[in-house]
């Protein structure tokens, strides 16, 4: 009997015991879970980029010396792409020199050489022009430069010099060192003496064929031509194609639109049908070009003057698939990182620049802008209207 009220006893008490712990064992898992929410996790640690593979684009393209062996082709955009087939224009022809022929940039698509052969002859034997200097158009394969555009990628872009070409074939070392002739007297007007109607009759000339999709020029070239056409003709509407860009002031850049047919080839929007005289754009334009004469005429004795930042170049596997099979044809072996530029990448590199500097304010009148005077801007009352 004893032994049994003991028994009872015993479970009794361990029967207390394990409902208590039922009990609290909510409250401590809980506990535990706030705990470990109140924890943050490890932080994931960011694995590196991965080490771009090859040297960039423009050392790849720079590199190779001739064309590819493939059909004449424009392969993506003028900005990004590559140029298969591509044909060079020859340096010396009956309207036309080659300029920086280190460089080795003469060559296009046959639609552009075609095209530059018979603008030089209808400008000599129409508007009087002596003859075109011829500055670059693209790599043999195109793709990115070494140095100097953006474009000018696929064979369907060429710079024209503003300056007549002498009555004389020019020498290799002539063609190395002669620079053009800036058509501005200050970073916002154009020089009268320099950029005559003959300079207007050329780029319209240029801005008639129905191939041609712009032209860029500085916009104070713009804006006298906007002034001027009136003198080279009733018609205004080749004016459309002409459009403002930065440093194009000793030379016109004429890009002409994909041939019909050519797969892979990507065209620009067209242009808007106005002139391009009137609105904002040219008002925008004289804006920046104030901001940035400033900007330049600050930077030797402005500390806090900062550079552009620079954009991280193009690789080979940002361009169009094609283009590797560009560059590789005929066996090409493509640079990698552990090669050097060829001496002929290194002597384009090192070409003189075709052009002077832009001209610069003086102190007067980098103080006039300053305290918010105008230098020639905006476009004055006698703009002709649209």
């Amino acid at each position: 009997m004893r032994r049994l009220i003991l028994s009872l006893t015993v479970l009794l008490v361990c029967s207390g015991v394990a409902a208590a712990q039922m009990r609290i064992q909510p409250s401590v898992t809980k506990s535990v879970a706030a705990k470990t929410a109140d924890t943050p996790a490890p932080a994931k640690k960011k694995r590196p980029p991965p080490p771009p593979k090859g040297p960039p684009a423009r050392e790849m393209f720079g590199s190779v010396m001739a064309p590819a062996p493939l059909e004449a082709r424009s392969i993506g955009s003028y900005s990004k792409g590559c140029l298969a087939g591509g044909i060079s224009l020859p340096i010396n022809g009956p309207d036309w020199q080659v300029m920086r022929l280190s460089r080795n940039r003469n060559w296009g698509t046959p639609q552009l050489i075609d095209f530059l052969e018979r603008f030089a002859s209808d400008a000599r034997a129409l508007d009087d022009w002596p003859g075109l200097l011829v500055g670059d158009m693209s790599q043999p394969r195109g793709g990115p430069m070494l140095t100097g555009h953006t474009s000018h990628q696929v064979g369907l872009d060429v710079d024209l010099w503003l300056t007549p070409m002498p009555d004389r074939t020019l020498t290799p070392h002539e063609r190395e060192n002669i620079v053009a002739v800036s058509m501005l007297k200050d970073p916002f007007t154009v020089d009268p003496e320099k950029f005559t109607t003959l300079q207007v009759k050329l780029i319209k000339r240029a801005a008639s064929y129905p191939q041609v999709a712009r032209i860029f020029v500085h916009p104070a070239i713009k804006k006298a031509l906007c002034e001027m056409a009136d003198q080279v003709g009733e018609d205004r509407s080749w004016l459309a194609k002409v459009r403002p860009w930065w440093n194009h002031y000793y030379h016109f850049h004429v890009r002409i639109k994909c041939p019909p047919g050519m797969e892979g080839c990507v065209n620009q929007a067209p242009v808007a049908g106005d002139d391009g005289c009137g609105g904002k754009e040219l008002d925008n334009w004289f804006a920046m070009l104030k901001k940035s004469a400033i900007w330049q005429a600050q930077l030797p004795v402005n500390p806090d003057a900062k550079p552009a930042p620079k954009k991280h170049p193009i690789r080979l596997a940002d361009l169009p698939k094609d283009c590797r099979t560009v560059l590789t044809a005929g066996g090409n072996e493509p640079l990698t990182n552990e090669d050097e530029l060829p001496p002929e990448a290194v002597a384009a590199m090192e070409a003189k620049e075709a052009g002077p500097p832009l001209p610069r304010l003086t102190q007067a009148q980098l103080e006039i802008l300053l305290n918010g005077g105008k230098l020639g801007m905006p476009l004055p009352d006698r703009n002709p209207k649209r």
